[in-house]
């Protein structure tokens, strides 16, 4: 094949009629795995024009949001054709649920002194508990490109960690004037950072495709398909302890957890309306606790939900005073862990094939990648950004 790709909508069809041999090419006929950021790059030096360079992606990271061209708009499209074939995007979803290779590294520091410091990250041990803490106070625990790889590694510590049988998610005290020393959840993607053209369009893929899939589905091993009929991870269940708010992607994150414990004062929103952005596979997620009604009012209608309400229980398991919950978390993990980590985790993959298996997820992730390139790149984003959030007048 030697294409010659004039427009986009060539790009798209040649990826139609040719996108099995675009991917067996690029991962040597399915025999390596690669992860989706490096994927991308293949494919620029494999098929020339088909998705940009690394160098105009470069030159594309000095700009802000909507000085961009739009270029990683193709990498949607490559993505989302990946994900839409069946053998391809399966086998992409199984490269992105591997451990990362710093993975390794960080494990051996955690049995070392019961904790390891990966900057927005940590992890400790508490017991027979890891424990997962968000550490990014200037920013009121918010996600962004500085957070994600050390998420990834922190989710695969807690997860492959032997010396523990489950793992607690939780923020760690923010700086914020207003909220010093306060424990915060989330609160979601920095949308400073968004406006300011930092957060590139595969962020998104690699945080669904990585580390929230980790979360529901455990971390994956090369020999088997992890697709709970023929084959698992490795998994343990999951505690969100939420303090304060779990704003957008933080929100999402609570769909992916086995039990999710909330202080009496704490709420959750999902602001998609407000950015113009699809909220990660809340989508997918959200109907299966809320009803559909609900779900389309939190995401196309900014409601906020008072974790402590009839419609916050949906999603909450428990109701906390916000001074209790350290003990309830030891309680909880206690609870869940009694009976041994075998039931828990057998129960987890039992409720998870019959109501996501990895081919609705896939297919799910194959929209979502061709949708929030357009919706990444719309002026209605922009315009969204200065007139709720303020980002043109916020420093980075």
């Amino acid at each position: 094949m030697d294409p010659t790709f004039d427009n986009r909508s060539a790009r798209e069809h040649f990826l139609r009629e040719h996108v099995e041999a675009v991917y067996a090419r690029l991962t040597n006929d399915f025999t390596r795995f690669v992860r989706v950021e490096d994927l991308v790059h293949h494919a620029a030096e494999a098929y020339p024009g088909l998705v940009p360079t690394r160098a105009q992606l470069a030159e594309e990271a000095r700009r802000k949001l909507k000085e961009k061209k739009g270029l990683e708009i193709d990498q949607g499209i490559l993505v989302a054709h990946i994900l839409g074939h069946p053998r391809c995007g399966t086998h992409l979803c199984h490269a992105m649920l591997l451990p990362r290779p710093e993975t390794a590294a960080a494990l051996a520091t955690l049995d070392a002194q019961g904790y390891v410091d990966l900057g927005p990250v940590r992890v400790e041990r508490h017991d027979r508990a890891a424990h997962l803490l968000s550490t990014n106070p200037r920013y009121l625990n918010a996600e962004g490109q500085e957070t994600i790889t050390a998420m990834e590694i922190g989710v695969d510590v807690a997860t492959l960690d032997p010396g523990t049988d489950i793992a607690v998610l939780r923020g760690q005290p923010v700086e914020h004037a207003k909220h010093a020393g306060r424990r915060i959840f989330g609160s979601g993607i920095n949308l400073t950072h968004l406006y300011h053209g930092t957060i590139p369009f595969l962020w998104y893929l690699q945080r669904e495709l990585g580390f929230v899939h980790k979360y529901l589905r455990g971390v994956a091993t090369p020999e088997i398909v992890p697709d709970d009929v023929n084959g698992a991870g490795i998994e343990k269940p999951w505690i969100a302890a939420v303090e304060g708010w779990a704003i957008g992607g933080h929100c999402q994150i609570l769909l992916t957890t086995d039990y999710v414990l909330a202080a009496d004062d704490a709420f959750m929103t999902l602001p998609a309306r407000k950015e113009g952005i699809i909220p990660g596979a809340a989508n997918l997620r959200l109907h299966r606790f809320t009803g559909d009604r609900l779900a389309r009012q939190l995401i196309q209608a900014e409601r906020r939900l008072q974790c402590d309400s009839p419609e916050g229980r949906l999603i909450c398991d428990e109701i906390v005073p916000a001074a209790d919950m350290d003990s309830a978390i030891d309680r909880t993990v206690s609870m869940l862990t009694s009976a041994g980590a075998v039931g828990a985790i057998g129960n987890r993959r039992a409720f998870r094939v019959a109501v996501e298996p990895l081919d609705l997820f896939r297919r799910y992730c194959a929209v979502y990648a061709r949708e929030q390139a357009a919706c990444h790149f719309s002026p209605a984003l922009i315009r969204n950004l200065e007139q709720n959030w303020g980002a043109g007048s916020r420093a980075k």
